[in-house]
């Protein structure tokens, strides 16, 4: 079954013992970044929710949002999650608005950790760079005012990880030693 994601590394996913540690948070916030290099030191797969989707349908998150409209990504984000709960020991990174579906994370959680990794907007617009161009919730006239918003909507949903780490204060190294904390005590 692994075979249908892309995955950082070729390792074992079927390890009962080490449940999914699932990165949330708004766009920017690192999800991805941080993600991936947990995954790589810690030998476990991660997968980017976006890219996978991407992969699976063969157009941009832009186009299909643009084309069948946010309902329908929100329900390939929806299958995707049905699919790993079948699966264990990933680092997973959905999309920063997959989190306010309670549907979606009780098909993961428990056992699954979830980590909200809490940023300003203006620090994850600064990180999108020329990136939020490919965010279709981005591409508005007011991009700060829309991720306000969107981080108003969604708030008390990252308010309820398991976890809170403070990627606003810390280095994007000090993030990954403690998302690689949490995810080796993740049992």
């Amino acid at each position: 079954m692994t075979a249908t994601f892309r995955t950082s590394s070729p390792v074992s996913v079927a390890d009962s013992t080490r449940p999914h540690l699932v990165l949330v948070g708004l766009p920017g916030c690192g999800k991805s970044t941080v993600g991936r290099v947990v995954a790589e030191r810690l030998g476990r797969s991660f997968l980017d929710f976006d890219l996978e989707i991407e992969r699976r349908e063969g157009k941009s998150i832009a186009d299909i949002f643009g084309e069948k409209g946010e309902g329908h990504f929100r329900e390939l984000e929806r299958q995707l999650t049905e699919e790993l709960r079948l699966m264990w020991n990933m680092i997973l990174a959905p999309g920063g608005g997959w989190v306010v579906n309670p549907e979606v994370i009780r098909l993961l959680r428990p056992p699954s950790r979830l980590v909200y990794l809490r940023v300003r907007p203006e620090t994850a617009l600064k990180r999108l760079g020329s990136e939020r161009s490919t965010r279709p919730l981005l591409m508005r006239p007011d991009p700060l005012g829309e991720i306000r918003r969107l981080l108003a909507a969604r708030k008390a949903a990252y308010e309820s990880a398991d976890h809170v780490i403070e990627a606003e204060l810390l280095g994007v190294e000090e993030v990954i030693k403690k998302v690689s904390a949490l995810a080796q005590g993740a049992r």
